[in-house]
């Protein structure tokens, strides 16, 4: 009898949890992402599209939602709060979500700063963020550029965040990287932060200062990008005192809010040639920096897809499973070799990075570069035997002269036809956005307008200024390409991972009533190709498909011809099709199947260019009639120019 009994009870529990989880799985609230960035960026970028396809991957049912605040420049600080609140008020009642996972650090602190003014309280992730933040200021402080606010610890200063169920943080050691700077100069007396105008170089600065405490004997020099432009602070870096070593936080936006990336760090390091330099966030490093103990960066969008789950499954579970991303030494053997440095003084283990290749590896460029001057000198030879016994046919050439300037003049003329051609299609073209930018730019000067007519404005505004950009950039990429001025950058990618994120990223920016799919037999496949011409003949096919495509589905499809080593992409809509008669004009410049639709007619012609400038091939394939569908061809095998 008890048996029996206890028999019951475990169906019974079992029942409770499936109906427990039947219910979460037909919840309906959504996920809602906060992006510090643009998700076009690429770290972002990255992220979501690995969350998102894990997410799918172990059976999440909730609708994924993507806000973007596009941080910049810490100037703009005093409005990240409210652009956070603005947000969050699109989702409050019942429309709030089952889950915020917030993505930056810009992201993580806007929502700190207002987080007790929301009324319904969600489970909340982090992620791309590090422990120590600073307060963000209010609409009322001035200074920013001079503002030195205290750095707080997530964990140390035991902030309670209790809606706060997961996330991954990063934690950055400047005790051992001032440890790192000591045991390798000992007679060190001045350290020169260089920190940028952004959030994090702010915070980076905080905790810096903080740290430096901690050792009084070293004079602590702030190179500031919120008072500095990249040439002011080239010119303190080549005044800096003796005894001084470099600590290279980061730098990607200076007081100017120009941006600038890698070229920026190699003129600090053009003009400090006799100082050294460390890291404790990566920047600079394997170029300028020796080293530096900086957090192990690793990919985290399928780490955030399991803790998504988890927190669906779980939701009686209060605990915080916050992921720590700890530190690690890093030298760069090269830097360590050209400063004669001994790694065996440090006092913790050490990872050695560029370490020295074979002799071959080493001197591959001179090796090549000596292969090249004997082919030349070969060919040299051979062009002037060939022009030598080319002399004696002049003759012959004389005589058809005649008959090649009569070609020529015929070709001056087409010339000059396209010429006419062109200009009148561009002049039409141009005018068009124009128009519109000058006509509704006068609507709002003039005033009078309600709030929701100047966003429809603006939103005019804005759709028709991308629409010129984007016909000038297909001009420029037109003529570049036709003069043969355009040279392939090579690298090894995995393909099938590009094709998922170019889907990814158009279906966020298009934004239109189609389903964006992408199918293929591999998951994952490494191959040599430019990735950013790959990205943009995918992307001209993929918002052609859009365009002419209402509430259907497109799909981008990746597989491989091994009998003639070719790799197939297709883009395949669910639209109105091509008539049979226009499929062979469509690659031809200027060649629209809609003379009222909006586009240039450059796109597919721009396409078959780069297509053809990889030896590939671009076709439409005719026995397809549910639509349209694109394919084109890429060697496996790239024989580099």
């Amino acid at each position: 009898m008890m048996r029996y009994i206890g028999y019951l009870f475990i169906c019974l529990l079992w029942l409770f949890q499936a109906t427990e989880l039947f219910a979460v799985s037909n919840d309906k609230k959504p996920i809602l992402i906060i992006c510090s960035y643009n998700p076009a960026a690429h770290q972002t970028s990255v992220t979501i599209s690995d969350y998102m396809e894990e997410y799918s991957k172990l059976g999440g049912k909730r609708d994924i939602v993507i806000e973007n605040m596009n941080c910049k420049s810490f100037s703009e600080a005093p409005l990240w709060s409210g652009m956070m609140t603005q947000i969050l008020s699109k989702y409050q009642g019942e429309k709030h979500p089952a889950q915020i996972i917030l993505l930056g650090q810009e992201a993580w602190a806007a929502y700190l700063s207002q987080r007790d003014s929301i009324q319904v309280k969600v489970p909340v992730m982090c992620s791309l963020a590090s422990s120590n933040i600073v307060i963000l200021p209010k609409d009322t402080v001035a200074g920013l550029d001079t503002w030195m606010p205290e750095s707080v610890d997530l964990f140390a200063d035991q902030m309670d965040i209790p809606e706060l169920k997961s996330g991954f943080i990063n934690q950055y050691n400047i005790e051992d990287n001032v440890r790192m700077i000591k045991a390798f100069y000992p007679n060190t007396e001045h350290i020169a932060f260089i920190s940028d105008n952004t959030y994090g170089g702010v915070t980076m600065q905080a905790l810096v200062r903080k740290e430096m405490k901690k050792f009084p004997e070293l004079d602590l020099i702030l190179m500031d990008g919120r008072r500095h432009t990249i040439y002011t602070i080239v010119e303190e870096l080549r005044h800096l005192p003796e005894n001084t070593v470099i600590m290279v936080g980061t730098w990607r936006v200076d007081m100017n809010e120009g941006y600038f990336m890698r070229n920026a760090t190699y003129a600090m390091m053009e003009a400090t040639p006799t100082i050294p330099a460390f890291t404790p966030s990566s920047v600079s490093l394997g170029y300028w920096a020796i080293g530096g103990v900086l957090p192990d960066y690793r990919k985290l969008g399928k780490d955030m897809a399991l803790s998504s789950l988890q927190i669906d499954q779980y939701p009686e579970d209060d605990r915080q499973h916050l992921s720590v991303i700890g530190c690690k030494a890093v030298l760069d053997s090269r830097k360590v070799k050209e400063w004669n440095l001994n790694p065996q003084v440090l006092p913790f283990d050490v990872q050695i990075i560029n370490q020295s290749v074979s002799f071959y590896q080493q001197y591959t460029y001179q090796i090549w570069s000596a292969c090249a001057l004997f082919v030349i000198l070969v060919l040299g030879l051979c062009i002037s035997l060939f022009y030598y016994f080319r002399t004696k046919r002049l003759r012959d050439e004389l005589l058809k002269s005649e008959k090649d300037l009569r070609v020529a003049k015929d070709r001056a003329e087409e010339s000059n036809r396209l010429k006419s051609a062109f200009l009148a299609n561009m002049s039409h073209e141009i005018r068009t956005p124009l128009n519109s930018i000058v006509g509704f730019s006068d609507v709002l000067a003039v005033g009078g307008s309600t709030e929701e007519e100047q966003q429809t404005y603006y939103q005019i505004i804005k759709t028709n200024s991308d629409l010129l950009l984007r016909l000038i950039n297909d001009i420029l990429d037109l003529s570049r390409l036709e003069a043969n001025r355009v040279t392939l950058t090579w690298e090894e990618c995995d393909v099938v991972q590009v094709c998922r994120q170019v889907v990814a990223s158009v279906s966020v920016s298009r934004q239109s009533g189609n389903q964006f799919l992408f199918a293929s037999d591999y998951e994952s496949f490494d191959m040599v190709t430019d990735i950013q011409r790959m990205q943009q003949v995918i992307i001209n096919l993929m918002s052609n498909a859009d365009k002419f495509t209402k509430k259907g589905k497109i799909t981008l499809e990746f597989s491989v011809n091994k009998a003639t080593g070719m790799a197939v992409f297709s883009v395949t809509d669910t639209g109105c099709g091509i008539p049979k008669e226009k499929q062979k004009l469509v690659f031809e410049r200027f060649e629209k199947l809609n003379e009222y639709a909006q586009g240039t007619g450059l796109g597919l012609s721009i396409c078959k260019l780069i297509v053809h400038k990889w030896k590939g091939d671009i076709w439409i394939d005719s026995e397809y009639t549910g639509g349209a569908r694109f394919m084109f061809s890429h060697p496996l095998k790239i024989e580099k120019e």
